[in-house]
């Protein structure tokens, strides 16, 4: 018999208190059963299936094993050929770099390129790397919506499907557009068990329920008939539209870094579930929509809730970006790993300037909240950059641009000649077109500015970040994951996991009506094992 003899702790009738007694050495053992014994000298833990209660012992509670690989959907799991429901969500100019996801593959997990913000040469050199690097591995890669810049969906969309990527994480949708329609449609096809299968998978980014609907139901038929019309679907491919959703994974996006409406998760993601549970009535498809959940989760506590509230899956996305592999600057992740959960604010979007949405930026050590909020203010309360006060315009030609406001336009009209001409177009008989072109230009450069270190801008850099980088800062306190340069992406992962697994065998603990010592309810940190970051 398996036992243990724990030096005296208590004694005592129904809830007893469980102390430091080898408990949390062995509920790390997750791959085996784990026992709370009472004997003589009090309470102790028992791990392996060989324990038998008798004698002296007495099994007070059990638990059973629980690796984390047994957290969230197996389907989820199958779908996407990775060994854990975990994923890296993508963080925008690359910052999800390609080295990233390259890693999180590696490693048997889903990342997802940060492919927004990026021209396409930049892109489709990351997807070579990946035909090259990972083949057959999982990776995504992100469709941003562009309400302004609609031709960069357009050619997004061309690059994933020329190069045969399988599946994209779609985020900051207003509405559907022909693009992500297109993309979910052109990989239908007639077989499998339910008669369709969905080769390009789609992962919808979402923080409302309208937008949600959105993406659980099939494709809107006047797009459908479009696209076929077109030559950009099958008429086999139009007709299987109706049988799908068009995502096959909605990820709830609560309080988070970037784009975000800053809901809170215990709030937002029950009622989506609670909504997919009723489309699946209502719909009748064979194969269940996953729901997963992002936005503050940092920790090990934070994903085990998730999983706890119902979540298929789980998605981080701040406290990546102060990884290794992370495509920024080593001056932005030294800022991050010093971020607290107050050092976060709201401030203007570049890509949707004009209609006023704002995405959470880290504030502590930068004045681009401010700033950015300044130029908007500008924007929204005079006709162009002509009928700005002189005051007012010498004042931010002198602290945020730091030149005249022409040579900024000169410079903005090359970069769009190559970009988007279109843009040219519509600004050349609207001032007020000309001038967000103008002020996007200071927000575009400025997560430049934090991308490449630019030591000279240091208090221009926007970096989309939210609280669950203050979080995770918190909980890795005095561990080697402290310094930036020691946060490898695989290694996040693996310890949020393995320590959302952990803390799941915890809450069983107390369930069966045990009082935990603060001792041993904090997930141990270990040192790294570079064995465990590669797949094999």
């Amino acid at each position: 018999m398996s036992t243990m003899q724990p030096r005296p702790r208590w004694s005592g009738p129904v809830a007893p208190a469980v102390g430091d007694c080898g408990i949390q050495e062995a509920l790390m053992r997750l791959d085996e059963p784990v026992y709370i014994l009472r004997g003589p000298y009090g309470l102790g833990a028992a791990a392996g299936g060989g324990v038998r209660a008798g004698g002296e012992h007495e099994i007070v509670a059990a638990v059973p094993p629980l690796g984390p690989e047994r957290l969230g959907s197996a389907a989820f799991l199958q779908a996407h050929g990775v060994r854990e429901a975990y994923m890296s969500g993508a963080m925008a100019n690359g910052i999800a770099s390609a080295d990233l996801v390259i890693a999180m593959a590696r490693a048997g997990y889903l990342g997802s390129y940060g492919a927004a913000g990026l021209l396409p040469e930049a892109v489709e050199k990351a997807l070579v790397r990946f035909a090259t690097e990972i083949p057959g591995l999982p990776y995504a890669c992100n469709l941003i919506h562009s309400p302004s810049e609609e031709r960069l969906e357009r050619t997004a969309i061309d690059l994933y499907l020329r190069h045969g990527v399988r599946c994209v994480e779609a985020s900051a949708f207003l509405a559907l557009t022909p693009h992500i329609v297109r993309y979910r449609l052109a990989g239908l096809r007639a077989g499998g068990p339910h008669g369709v299968v969905a080769d390009n998978k789609v992962i919808a980014k979402i923080s409302r329920t309208e937008l949600a609907e959105l993406f659980m139901r099939p494709a809107p038929e006047p797009m459908v008939r479009a696209l076929l019309e077109e030559g950009a679907i099958s008429a086999e491919q139009a007709r299987l539209a109706e049988r799908v959703p068009l995502a096959d994974d909605i990820t709830v996006e609560a309080d988070s870094g970037g784009h975000t409406d800053r809901r809170p998760l215990p709030a937002q993601l029950p009622v989506i579930i609670r909504q997919r549970d009723g489309l699946m009535r209502e719909l009748g498809y064979p194969v269940r929509i996953r729901v997963g959940a992002a936005g503050g989760i940092g920790t090990p506590e934070a994903a085990w809730a998730a999983f706890a509230m119902g979540a298929d899956y789980v998605v981080t996305g701040s406290v990546n970006q102060s990884c290794v592999e992370a495509g920024t600057s080593v001056q932005v992740k030294e800022m991050l790993a010093q971020a607290d959960l107050a050092d976060f604010e709201m401030a203007p979007a570049a890509d949707m300037f004009e209609m006023g949405v704002e995405l959470q930026v880290l504030k502590r050590g930068t004045l681009f909240p401010m700033r950015a909020r300044l130029l908007y203010e500008l924007y929204r309360d005079h006709d162009g950059i002509d009928a700005i006060p002189a005051a007012a315009r010498a004042r931010i030609e002198k602290q945020i641009f730091r030149r005249p406001l022409e040579d900024v336009w000169a410079e903005t009209v090359t970069y769009f000649e190559r970009r988007d001409p279109d843009q040219l177009a519509r600004a050349a008989a609207n001032p007020k077109r000309r001038a967000a072109l103008i002020f996007r230009w200071y927000l575009g450069m400025a997560s430049r500015w934090a991308k490449t270190g630019e030591a000279d801008r240091a208090v221009d850099y926007q970096i989309w970040c939210g609280p669950a980088m203050g979080s995770f800062n918190s909980w890795v306190r005095g561990t080697y994951l402290a310094a930036p340069q020691n946060r490898r992406v695989a290694d996040v992962a693996r310890h949020i996991m393995t320590g959302a697994a952990f803390h799941q065998r915890l809450s069983m603990l107390r369930a069966a009506g045990l009082a935990l010592s603060p001792a041993i309810v904090d997930y141990p940190v270990p040192q790294p094992d570079p064995a465990l970051q590669v797949r094999p």
